[in-house]
Order: C-alpha cells, then structure tokens, then sequence
C-alpha cells in the first residue's frame, strides 16, 4: 500500500493538524497530530485512527502501522 494513500484514509476520517508517515511498503509509522484528541486517552487516541484504516487493516491490505499520536499542544511543545 502506499503511504500517500494511507495518508488520504487517514485526513478523509479525522481532521489532523500535522501528519507524517514514513514505510517500506508494508510496515508503517505514523506521527498524527490532531485536535481530536484532546481530553482522549492513548488508547482512545489509537482507536480513533484505526477507524479511519479499518477497512484496509481487515482486507490485510494493510499489514503493521505504529504510530504516536498527539495534540497540537503536545506536537508544540515536542518540538520545542
């Protein structure tokens, strides 16, 4: 899969503010910055991404994605 279309998936279901993505193919890591989570846990956070890619990660299309996910006041102050 390519991760310019990961990337469409993913800004098609959540308004992200910043969103990075680096792969080789098949294995994916993903930086998602979005206002959206604020007041959300980690694992709300990630459940709320995985929505957005459910379809291709059931079909298998999608095999591994990690990814960190921030708030833009998080995103901020990370890079100082």
């Amino acid at each position: 899969m390519h991760p310019d279309h990961i990337k469409q998936l993913i800004h098609a279901g959540l308004a992200c503010d910043h969103l990075e993505l680096d792969g080789d193919g098949r294995h994916f890591e993903a930086i998602v910055v979005s206002a959206e989570f604020t007041g959300k846990n980690r694992v709300q956070r990630q459940q709320r991404v995985y929505q957005t890619l459910r379809e291709k990660l059931d079909s298998g299309e999608l095999h591994a994605l990690s990814f960190t996910t921030l708030t833009p006041e998080e995103w901020s102050a990370r890079r100082g």
